[in-house]
């Protein structure tokens, strides 16, 4: 019948939503690696090198994981990826309950490496539809919006997470008292498995909602289907050098803004900082996150009439100004200091994706794929981070992430011309 609506379609207005609910599922997942690094450094009595092995195995699958999950997108379609990436992620959240049971720290890593390529998938597929879904002018500012949601899951994460994984340590229990090492191990690694539990049968829903809704097919110029094969084609890309400067921003702000959520806790608790337990500090992990997520809905308004890469620039200073006053100072203003660069770092990824995705045409989908890649930042900051805080304090060590604001600096700079000259 002519103009009948095929099943499982849903209006125009609807797909951003349904798009929205995956940045803030995959959000919530990166978060609650914040509490996890601390809980599983105390429970394997790890050091803090080892202790961040937990986002290098996460943030290692970007790398890993985007060029096929590219290739793949180009067979199976933008909207087959996505429920692909729902399932593996889904499976690697049940690898935590084997984690657990088993007590074996490495077996936690591989859990996190499967369920991190399953959320690359994910990111591969719903970047490039997001921006497809308007003009070229309004893309950072959607980008910004459904990065807010994905902000509002890593808000929510340290909070829920830290309630779950810290209770015996806010409740004054030891493992030197506890009637053995084992015990006290096996217990706190139990903590673990319900909330990767539940996030499995969540995102087992999600797989069955992406199956049924039918989302719009991608403008041409974004298909991947529409990309020759071969090795040429393929790396052709680097030929634009904002793009490969993007690539080198997404690598350190991915690599700061996690590296800087992974010691929060530990930073919080030393006795020339602030002495927070564990569980308190948790709280203001989510603080730190929660800026992010408020100054990601205000900058999809700010964004559309102040210029991308001048915004870009302001807010690399003011992280750097702030870890700067966060690494020479100690209590209240330390904490406060640290917890303020969140709302500095909000529109620093779908700003930086955005510009370096401008002008590439057909190439974008292979753009946003080594901009996927370029999140493996996430992976090697923090462990130049943990073996800075190892050797030199963990206050010291926050001068890893000062530098990464930097190139974020000089970034946005380099992309100051880019304001009304994006073709719809």
């Amino acid at each position: 019948m002519k103009g009948a609506k095929p099943a499982g379609a849903v209006p125009g207005y609807f797909n951003l939503a349904a798009l929205t609910s995956l940045f803030l599922i995959w959000g919530f997942i990166t978060g609650l690696n914040d509490v996890l690094v601390p809980h599983l450094k105390n429970v394997f009595e790890l050091s803090y090198t080892r202790a961040v092995l937990v986002q290098f195995c996460f943030f290692a699958a970007y790398f890993l994981v985007s060029v096929p999950a590219g290739l793949l997108l180009r067979r199976v379609g933008y909207q087959l990826g996505l429920v692909l990436g729902l399932l593996v992620a889904c499976a690697g959240c049940l690898v935590f309950i084997p984690a657990a049971r088993l007590q074996i720290y490495e077996v936690f890593l591989l859990g996190l490496f499967v369920l991190a390529s399953g959320i690359t998938l994910l990111q591969v597929s719903a970047n490039p539809y997001v921006i497809a879904l308007g003009g070229a002018r309004s893309a950072p500012s959607r980008l910004n919006l459904t990065q807010a949601f994905n902000s509002l899951g890593t808000t929510l994460a340290p909070v829920i997470g830290g309630a779950v994984f810290f209770t015996a340590v806010s409740t004054g229990s030891d493992p030197d008292t506890a009637a053995s090492i084992t015990e006290f191990r096996a217990r706190e690694a139990a903590l673990v498995e319900a909330p990767y539990f539940w996030l499995a049968v969540i995102l087992l829903l999600m797989v069955a909602f992406f199956s049924w809704i039918r989302l719009p097919e991608i403008p041409n110029h974004l298909k991947a289907t529409e990309f020759g094969a071969n090795e040429q084609e393929i790396f052709s890309i680097w030929r634009f050098p904002r793009l490969t400067l993007g690539a080198v921003g997404i690598f350190a702000y991915v690599g700061a803004e996690v590296a800087i959520g992974s010691f929060l806790v530990s930073f919080f608790g030393e006795p020339s900082v602030a002495r927070m337990r564990p569980f308190e500090a948790a709280h203001f992990v989510s603080l730190y996150w929660g800026g992010a997520m408020i100054g990601r809905f205000a900058g999809a308004l700010f964004l559309r009439y102040i210029s991308a890469g001048k915004l870009l620039a302001i807010c690399g200073l003011g992280s750097v100004t702030l870890i700067s006053v966060a690494m020479h100072s100690s209590g209240v203003v330390a904490v406060w200091s640290i917890v303020a660069v969140g709302l500095c770092n909000s529109i620093m990824f779908p700003t930086i994706f955005s510009l370096a995705l401008h002008g590439l045409g057909r190439h974008t989908c292979q753009g946003s794929g080594v901009l996927c890649m370029a999140i493996v930042g996430g992976a090697v900051i923090p462990l130049l981070q943990g073996l800075v805080a190892d050797n030199a304090g963990i206050q010291i060590s926050f001068s890893v992430p000062l530098l990464c604001y930097c190139f974020i600096v000089y970034y946005g700079a380099f992309s100051l011309d880019l304001r009304g000259d994006v073709e719809e």
